[in-house]
């Protein structure tokens, strides 16, 4: 696989911009954590192999287990995730999918039960944001396999 075009070359205020909205996120308040398990399901759904490969290192760097990770997209059907843990997937996915399902009140009420709504802005957001870079990253070809943990495990994409 070849990239199309190095988008870090390019739209630098654009880019700016994008890491402005990941440092807000990762100052938020919210779990890193559940971040990178967010970002990594919307990538899922939108087949980002770079974001998918980005999301589950920065998840290993901050401890996940590959259990969790490996069992994401089947997260309804298995006992590893919680309850709160729960509500932001669907969130995500409702968000992602969203000219399928206009995310409907039952998917907002049940995320609005585990998070006050600056939360919830936060969360959709988070979710806004890794979808923009999954379109980025697709469009534009970017091959996963190269990206490494920065200390700082929450970071962009």
């Amino acid at each position: 696989m070849e990239p199309r075009i190095d988008a870090r070359r390019h739209a630098q205020e654009a880019h700016k911009a994008m890491y402005a909205l990941e440092k807000y996120l990762a100052e938020s308040g919210l779990e890193h954590g559940l971040l990178h398990l967010m970002k990594m399901r919307a990538s899922q759904i939108n087949g980002c192999a770079y974001c998918i490969d980005m999301h589950s290192k920065d998840a290993r760097a901050l401890g996940e287990t590959e259990q969790r990770l490996y069992e994401l997209d089947a997260w309804r059907e298995t006992p590893f995730y919680s309850d709160r843990e729960r509500a932001a997937l669907a969130w995500t996915e409702a968000i992602t999918l969203v000219s399928e399902t206009h995310v409907p009140d039952s998917v907002y009420e049940e995320v609005c039960k585990f998070f006050n709504e600056k939360e919830v802005v936060d969360l959709t957001f988070v979710v806004t944001t890794i979808n923009a870079w999954n379109r980025l990253a697709i469009a534009l070809r970017a091959v996963p396999g190269h990206y490494r943990p920065t200390t700082f495990a929450a970071s962009a994409g």
